[in-house]
């Protein structure tokens, strides 16, 4: 196991956020999910400081960030991570994202023309999640967008009310997102780890991701990119496949084998694997059509 140091970057508004590091070489960057934090990408950290300078941020207000109680909004983490990947001045960086961290790197990229971006890996996001009544027949299917707005206002309501048990409606959401396997212990350390960001911020947080629609960036994004879904994620693969054809010249793989919206902690060597092939590839050698094959 590489030696994992710990580092902390204040923002321009005064927010202190921890991240985690290992290894040396090229910068990688792990970012979160929604709730999510740093420790969880522990599998990831281990595999890729072999060969990479990795870095895993906790988002304001998540893991052992400062919890302000203002910019829990998609936009403000991706300048958040514009100013970690500055203040820490890493360059040509493979941004490797989860959930939420997929939403983060569009952000980045509508922002910021991916500056300093030299790979996105995004898994397990659709670039749409609310299903709009004005769509036509399909379109939330092949998009893979999985809510309607009251479902998830009722989340959001439930995370947001001090009187409601917004533990175990977070336990019940988690749920959704592990197959039937995961071991008891692996669901209760994550379930914590989640906690950790105030349910309040979470539901403000929740409420703005949810509302985000991506489709206009994906195609104006100019860098190797790898998209991943899992067989078994609560996300349905069509969201993998609608995002992949959308990117000129990315990569799909489907995850098949404990391929839950956790496979990077249920699964990582499958994981690992597919971003380690990933990054193997040439630059130059990604156009064409994208790759469906699953993975194990």
């Amino acid at each position: 196991m590489h030696d994992v140091r710990r580092g902390s970057v204040t923002t321009n508004d005064g927010v202190r956020l921890h991240y985690l590091e290992a290894g040396s070489g090229p910068d990688l960057l792990l970012v979160p999910g929604w709730s999510q934090t740093a420790a969880q990408w522990r599998h990831q950290i281990e595999e890729f400081a072999r060969t990479h300078h990795v870095v895993a941020v906790d988002h304001r207000g998540h893991g052992d960030s400062d919890r302000p109680d203002h910019g829990y909004r998609v936009a403000r983490l991706a300048r958040d991570l514009h100013q970690v990947i500055h203040r820490l001045d890493l360059t040509d960086v493979v941004w490797v994202a989860h959930s939420m961290g997929c939403a983060l790197a569009w952000s980045y990229w509508d922002l910021f023309a991916g500056e300093r971006l030299a790979r996105l890996v995004l898994f397990d996001e659709p670039a749409v999640l609310i299903r709009q009544p004005y769509w036509p027949d399909g379109l939330a299917e092949r998009l893979g967008a999985l809510y309607g707005l009251g479902q998830i206002a009722d989340v959001v309501a439930g995370l947001r009310d001090p009187g409601a048990d917004a533990e175990a409606l977070t336990a019940g959401f988690l749920d959704a997102m592990w197959t039937p396997a995961a071991d008891d212990g692996d669901r209760r350390w994550v379930l914590a780890r989640n906690l950790l960001l105030p349910r309040e911020y979470a539901g403000r947080l929740l409420l703005d991701n949810v509302m985000q629609d991506w489709r206009d960036v994906l195609p104006a994004i100019t860098v190797p990119t790898l998209v991943m879904g899992g067989r078994d994620s609560v996300i349905p693969t069509a969201a993998a496949r609608s995002v992949a054809a959308a990117i000129p010249g990315a990569t799909l793989r489907i995850l098949s084998e404990r391929g839950s919206h956790f496979a990077f902690w249920e699964n990582p060597a499958a994981f690992n694997r597919e971003v380690r092939a990933f990054l193997d590839t040439p630059a130059s050698g990604r156009a064409g059509a994208p790759g469906s094959g699953p993975a194990g």
